[in-house]
């Protein structure tokens, strides 16, 4: 049994203010010296950066590695999952605080509970406090809130935070309201002009994008949520949390169970079984591969667990900025790219034209890349119109359509992530195009919400507009670690 102090918080709809009280609690908490672990409920990559930033305030994380934000999808990684990677993020901590998705018991379309916050909620037993936009009403808010605390009784509605309020006066009246429900008031924030955070085409702007501005941010709503709630009855509530019995998620327990149990080789890397059976293969020496992991501005996303996997699996994961170093690591033997706005910096990228000449030159080595929307965007022979790495016969371009959902896909041939017939769950989140949408090696065959092929599979490079978390998965870190040392072994790993 495991014992962690948490909250859950949610709200009836999108837009009541989750993003605004979760980060602004993260903040507050972290201020006071508590290490806090923030969780995201679903597949967005922009909030959790905010909580990161959050919560890298606290004293209590001093001379150690920041928290990274964390997502809780139990569509993309399953319900078994939740609770187990949950436990891995907030190891450690003072307080756990998930901030949740859309409403309260919104999920994945068309699969009832599935992946919704109320989900997740139950998965990890934590008492869920529900953020009320209460512009617009006063008694009603009784009615609301009683109706949400009592639609699922698994779900423990233990409190509520009201949003937008207009004065002293309307406060009272909401007050009042509430008293009967059964349900503790922990704070009203008044309505106030919103904290600058500026959003585009795919929602808030990412922190990497607007460091300074975003401290201001984050620090200006750490002290909305210090003068209007009350922080002392918050923590009661998340220590009031049950131990939870599961084991926490381990990177490197899920990628021995996905090399059929073997322990790591020399160096730290796992053996590499060529096809068909043949003896093991490690890099010279027993050195790790190295992994070039996209960062910087343009390439802000990548699920924590990934690069964990990666590691575990025996790689050497180096992140890198494409906006401003011409070159990969040194020594590179395979290349992740995931999720970000390359549309937003496509003259910068492709200005730097060395590094897109080395990115080309790895993948007609053969090398192993893996590209996520962003990265595929960037492996494009253009992006609106200006020259990319030209890795994949395709153009890309900004769209005035938005794709979002979740899907279900199966690998249709092998490639350097998985094998043909895997099925796996993502994520498309994206106002962009790429013609064609798919080569004649496709990386997926999406099989749900609708069938089509997607994305490329072109030598060692797998390319999709789909996000995949690989704690789902662990063996297409695996798979891609393997690859690269026997693409490593295979050029005699010298410097690239």
């Amino acid at each position: 049994m495991v014992s962690v102090a948490r909250l859950v918080i949610a709200a009836p709809a999108s837009g009541s203010g989750k993003t605004t009280v979760a980060t602004g609690l993260m903040a507050a908490f972290a201020e006071r010296g508590l290490d806090v672990s923030p969780h995201k409920v679903g597949p967005d990559y922009i909030d959790p950066g905010y909580h990161a930033l959050a919560v890298s305030s606290s004293p209590a994380r001093s001379g150690r590695a920041p928290r990274p934000g964390r997502n809780l999808d139990a569509f993309l990684c399953g319900p078994e999952r939740i609770a187990p990677l949950f436990l891995h993020g907030a190891a450690g901590c003072d307080l756990a605080v998930v901030e949740g998705v859309m409403g309260l018991y919104d999920g994945a379309a068309g699969q009832g509970e599935l992946a919704s916050t109320a989900h997740v909620a139950k998965l990890l037993r934590a008492p869920v406090v529900l953020v009320v936009d209460a512009s617009s009403q006063s008694r009603s808010v009784a009615a609301l809130v009683h109706g949400f605390a009592s639609w699922d009784p698994e779900v423990r509605v233990a409190g509520v935070i009201l949003n937008k309020v207009g004065s002293d006066r309307h406060e009272e009246l909401l007050r009042e309201a509430l008293d009967g429900s059964g349900v503790p008031v922990f704070g009203a924030l008044r309505r106030v002009r919103a904290v600058r955070a500026p959003s585009r085409h795919l929602g808030l702007v990412p922190v990497a994008e607007r460091r300074a501005e975003a401290v201001e941010s984050v620090a200006a709503l750490a002290e909305r949520v210090r003068e209007g709630c009350d922080l002392e009855g918050l923590l009661a509530l998340a220590h009031s949390a049950p131990p939870l019995p599961d084991r926490p998620w381990d990177p490197e327990r899920e990628t021995a169970s996905a090399c059929g149990g073997a322990g790591p080789g020399p160096g730290g890397v796992r053996p590499v079984v060529a096809p068909g059976g043949a003896r093991p293969l490690v890099a010279p020496g027993g050195v790790r591969p190295v992994v070039a992991l996209a960062g910087g501005a343009a390439f802000t996303f990548s699920y924590a667990e990934q690069a964990e996997l990666l590691t575990a699996a025996g790689a050497e994961v180096v992140p890198f900025d494409p906006l401003r170093e011409e070159r990969l690591p040194p020594g590179t033997a395979g290349l992740v790219i995931g999720g970000g706005f390359p549309e937003v910096y496509a003259p910068e990228l492709s200005a730097n034209g060395p590094l897109r000449t080395e990115v080309a030159g790895l993948a007609a080595a053969g090398a192993p890349i893996a590209a996520e929307c962003a990265g595929l965007l960037y492996l494009a022979r253009s992006l609106d119109g200006e020259p990319m790495c030209g890795v994949l016969p395709a153009e890309a371009r900004m769209s005035e359509r938005l794709t979002l959902g979740y899907r279900e896909a199966v690998a249709v041939g092998d490639s350097s992530l998985a094998a043909a017939g895997t099925r796996v769950r993502g994520h498309e989140f994206h106002r962009t195009a790429v013609e064609p949408g798919a080569g004649p090696e496709p990386a997926w065959g999406l099989v749900r919400p609708e069938r089509r092929a997607e994305g490329f599979v072109r030598g060692g490079v797998h390319a999709s507009y789909l996000h995949v978390h690989w704690a789902a998965v662990p063996e297409a870190a695996v798979r891609f670690v393997e690859r690269c040392a026997s693409s490593r072994s295979g050029s005699g790993g010298g410097e690239r």
